[in-house]
């Protein structure tokens, strides 16, 4: 037999199509990934969708958008083809069911009729009993035929002795035989679980390192027991860590969507990720940073640098926790090493997500102006809004500043205005020192100034620098919003306005 450690490395990621891309499954597909591609292998996609009752259509587009967001490229998979495929289950039936009778033939596996009542009941009993629930192998030996009526296929687990498997980040795991289960590989509609179909496909795709998450361990001597019974070697395989909460209190289940826990904003879905603004680059480096380090307390470094470091056996399996109070962070620091113009176009999607007349040529003004001020993409709505809006709403008490009220914050308006209008040019570097020496004659500190002057032309007391925006926005508009915003204060309206 050969060495599947020597053999080329193909692996594969295989996703249940029964929800959204979860953020633990993405780590594994990103795992699996790091490691074709550093030994110069082939990443697999195959969909594993015999769980027809739960299958959505919605969640296995989701999965392959979220990969390739991610930058998660598959040679093989259900959408490019490939040698070895079908590489969805529900078309490779007669497969599974070809096995399963193999099994039965041979020996190592035997048809079960017990009703779910009867199993109940059993389970009831031993609970009763304070036994361990599970199958009680009443089929085992009675050499029920194909004529048997509804069966499934039972796999014959050795009653006695030990099953070791071994883990490349874990070591050897000994189980116990006799605390084992003869689990169903067919069921009886002739859709094998995953038990079954995972190692037939494993096997028929030359898959050479199984990556999976750690809940499956308790399965993995059925596994190393089935691929004893075909006689073929088994994968090498890793259990990555369980990924927990920010608090560390509990696992982030697939069925969970987004919520808070200690006033962190939990993400579970990859989708929620990007609908949130964060930039796949710092999502994978953020996951990267979850069970496995770079090293020398480095936390920020590309996918070739972590590629090139990548080892299973470097990989912690203790739970990991998100660490989510440095995404935010993290995520600032790529968006900073973006050149402008991709700044600019990877904004777009979310200011016209929210409605926003996205002007292209006024966005590449626009982005380097908050550049270093916003940590997540979807922040720019609420920062820059204003300038692709043909009207903006205006508090008057927010155009009011410390130590003013609305005559003389109108008459300060009025005067920049004016100061404004008779500029010789419009750019920042000759605005600033004009409405400086404005405050100056107006007795105002330049703060005062300048934030009546930011609230009339942007209609909030955040934005980008004053005198940039500005110039972004033109003298023409600059000029009708303060005017407007002066206007407010005069007719001392109690509500907003649109200016």
């Amino acid at each position: 037999m050969s060495d599947p450690s020597t053999d080329p490395v193909r692996v594969r990621f295989a996703p249940s199509p029964t929800g959204f891309l979860h953020i633990g499954g993405a780590r594994t597909a990103l795992f699996n990934w790091l490691f074709a591609r550093k030994h110069g292998g082939v990443f697999i996609l195959r969909i594993e969708d015999t769980d027809q009752k739960r299958y959505a259509p919605e969640s296995e587009i989701d999965i392959l958008d979220s990969l390739r967001w991610l930058g998660l490229d598959w040679q093989e998979g259900p959408d490019v083809g490939g040698p070895v495929g079908p590489y969805r289950q529900s078309e490779r039936g007669d497969l599974y069911r070809q096995w399963a009778e193999w099994l039965v033939e041979h020996g190592h596996a035997y048809r079960c009729n017990c009703s779910p009542q009867r199993l109940a009941a059993v389970r009831d009993q031993q609970i009763q009993n304070r036994q361990k629930p599970g199958y009680d192998r009443h089929c085992r030996d009675l050499g029920l035929g194909a004529d048997a009526g509804p069966c499934v296929v039972r796999f014959k687990m050795p009653l006695d002795g030990q099953t070791i498997v071994h883990d490349l980040i874990r070591g050897d795991i000994v189980f116990q035989n006799v605390e084992l289960e003869d689990l169903v590989l067919l069921k009886s509609d002739g859709l094998p679980t995953y038990h079954l179909a995972n190692v037939v496909d494993d096997h028929l795709m030359g898959i050479t390192h199984i990556m999976r998450a750690d809940e499956w361990i308790a399965t993995a001597p059925l596994h190393r027991q089935l691929y004893r019974a075909f006689g073929w070697d088994m994968p090498a395989i890793a259990h990555l860590p369980v990924i927990l909460s920010p608090s560390g209190k509990g696992k982030l289940s697939k069925r969970d969507q987004g919520f808070q826990e200690d006033g962190v904003q939990v993400l579970i879905q990859v989708r929620e990720f990007r609908e949130a603004g964060y930039l796949p680059e710092a999502v994978v480096n953020f996951l990267l940073n979850t069970g496995w380090a770079f090293g020398g307390d480095r936390e920020v470094f590309s996918v070739d640098e972590a590629m090139r470091r990548f080892r299973l056996e470097d990989i912690n399996p203790a739970p990991a926790r998100l660490p989510y109070e440095k995404l935010e962070w993290l995520n600032g620091v790529y968006i900073r090493n973006l050149p402008a113009e991709e700044l600019a176009h990877r904004l777009r999607p979310y200011l016209d997500a929210a409605g926003l007349a996205t002007d292209m040529p006024l966005l590449l003004q626009v982005a380097p102006l908050i550049q270093e001020r916003i940590k997540t993409l979807r922040e720019a709505v609420e920062m820059v809004g204003f300038v692709f809006r043909g009207q903006i709403t205006v508090e008057p008490a927010m155009l009011i500043q410390k130590k003013m009220d609305a005559p003389s914050t109108a008459r300060a308006l009025r005067a920049a205005h004016e100061t404004l209008a008779a500029l010789p040019d419009f750019s920042a570097a000759t605005q600033e020192p004009a409405m400086r020496a404005l405050a100056e004659r107006l007795g105002l500190k330049a703060g005062q100034l300048f934030g009546a002057v930011r609230v009339a032309v942007t209609g909030q007391t955040v934005s980008p620098p004053l005198f940039e925006t500005m110039e972004v926005l033109g003298r023409q508009i600059s000029l009708q919003r303060i005017l407007r915003a002066a206007a407010l204060l005069e007719t001392s309206e109690p509500q907003g306005s649109e200016v």
